[in-house]
């Protein structure tokens, strides 16, 4: 099951990511790099299997370099995980969608 993530910007961040009231997974990536484009995919399904439960989304790091810089980007793929608008846990790299998907649930049942 694959679904729509939310494609997250500088201009949308506040109010989209850190405003949320739901865990929010976001996907640091660039079109250029082969291990952003292996994960897309996972992360398409993840945002159909979170869709009302947690925000799935993706920044583009070359077309939103403020949140990038500001999080400390400097490897990517990267993926953050918010929670009540701070971040609670940070994954580097192509990982498997079950270790990604346990990440999501302890802070949504936390």
């Amino acid at each position: 099951m694959s679904g729509k993530y939310l494609t997250a910007t500088d201009q949308n961040f506040k109010a989209e990511i850190l405003d949320a009231d739901k865990v929010a997974l976001v996907d640091f990536w660039a079109a250029w790099c082969g291990p952003c484009m292996m994960l897309g995919p996972t992360i398409e399904e993840l945002a159909g299997d979170y869709e009302g439960k947690a925000i799935v989304a993706k920044l583009n790091v070359d077309e939103n370099p403020q949140t990038a810089a500001k999080y400390g980007i400097r490897s990517i793929p990267s993926m953050l995980v918010f929670k009540n608008g701070e971040v609670v846990d940070q994954m580097v790299g192509a990982m498997p969608k079950n270790m990604i998907a346990k990440k999501i649930d302890q802070f949504i049942a936390g």
